[in-house]
């Protein structure tokens, strides 16, 4: 490099002086704001850390709220709004609880029973008739260990076909007869002794079988037979049948024609036996009521339903299965009430050729019967 160079390019070193210039002004701020930064980003650490901390104890709260309501069958409100006068911000509205999926297993009229119910976890199979008649059905007709050991061959076919329903074995028993004259003070019906009640309990036994208490009260009333069985009707195993085609409100002979009950009969012996089951802590009753004509039931409409008593309306006719189904929709289907039964004759169905209907042919109905009577 020569003089002349020098001299003649004086700018080269106030340009070079410049940049030096312009380079330690860069360090010095780069220094500056790097500290700023450093300064800036602990600050805002600190800041972070102090907001976490003020929400953990809030985020504890509302998971032992969300533990409280898991195990509280009171509802959340809707929503959850800041009060009128804070100055914060209002608060999200909460989200709403899952819907608690509606329990399926009562899909029955009327109030869920009590603890206790049999229907509808369970199926009756009964043999009904009067242990001093051999005519009036399989109940009686038969010694007691050959009707028992009928009984097991029924209801093991019902178990094959329905395994999924438990049987309950059941007695049912007339103790009140209709007669076809007056009889002991006009009434045109027969009350059984204490004694032919007593046997059939005693005979229940053995199969760990219900029992129930049929009535035919003929020109008598609900409200004067039932009270006169209620030393029975106490007992936790004990239940009622009312039979409207005996009941002679016109004042017939019992036999001549079909009998009636309106809702109002139906609803005193129902009321009767809640208040056992209220007063005796007992668990609820079964109530049968047989029907196989339209005049049978009248007003069915008005009957009431009861968490202490269930309410079975029972196909009581016989003839061909095609005859059987019909009455069965017609009268039974079309007002079920709540439950539903069907009766099979061991005799009568046989009659003209014709056949006792199967397990699976009463399965097949709807509402499926879960109360099955043999005569």
């Amino acid at each position: 490099m020569n003089l002349r160079w020098l001299i003649g390019n004086t700018s080269y070193f106030k340009t070079k002086k410049t940049l030096t210039l312009q380079k330690d002004s860069f360090w010095f701020l780069y220094k500056k704001y790097n500290n700023i930064l450093k300064s800036a980003s602990v600050l805002l650490c600190s800041l972070i850390l102090l907001s976490a901390c003020s929400q953990e104890p809030e985020q504890a709260a509302k998971q032992d709220e969300t533990r409280a309501d898991s195990t509280s069958t009171v509802q959340p409100s809707a929503s959850i709004t800041a009060p009128p006068d804070s100055t914060t911000a209002p608060v999200a509205a909460a989200p709403e609880k899952a819907a608690v999926p509606e329990d399926t297993t009562w899909n029955y009229p009327g109030p869920r029973p009590l603890k206790g119910a049999i229907l509808p976890h369970k199926r009756i199979i009964a043999y009904y008739g009067n242990l001093l008649s051999k005519r009036m059905g399989i109940l009686g007709e038969l010694p007691p260990e050959q009707m028992l050991e009928k009984m097991d061959n029924e209801i093991a076919q019902w178990e094959a076909a329905d395994s999924l329903t438990p049987v309950q074995p059941a007695l049912h028993a007339i103790v009140v007869t209709a007669q076809g004259h007056p009889s002991a003070g006009g009434k045109y019906r027969l009350r059984m002794t204490n004694k032919m009640i007593d046997d059939v309990l005693e005979i229940a036994k053995k199969r760990n079988a219900i029992v129930f208490l049929d009535i035919q009260v003929g020109q008598s009333t609900l409200q004067e037979e039932i009270p006169a069985l209620v030393l029975y009707l106490q007992l936790p195993n004990v239940h009622l049948g009312i039979d409207p085609e005996f009941s002679m409100k016109g004042g017939n002979v019992p036999g001549k024609k079909i009998g009636t009950y309106d809702a109002e009969d139906i609803n005193y012996a129902a009321d009767y036996l809640a208040q056992l089951v209220r007063e005796h802590n007992l668990p609820p009753k079964l109530l049968i009521v047989h029907r196989f004509t339209q005049g049978m039931i009248t007003n069915s409409e008005n009957i009431k339903l009861h968490p202490e008593v269930q309410i079975v309306m029972h196909m009581d006719g016989w003839g061909r299965p095609q005859l059987k189904t019909d009455t069965y929709r017609r009268y039974i289907q079309q007002e079920p009430v709540q439950f539903t039964g069907f009766k099979l004759f061991y005799k009568n169905d046989l009659k003209n050729g014709s056949r006792m209907m199967t397990p699976e042919e009463i399965l097949a109905l709807e509402p499926k019967p879960l109360y099955i009577q043999y005569q």
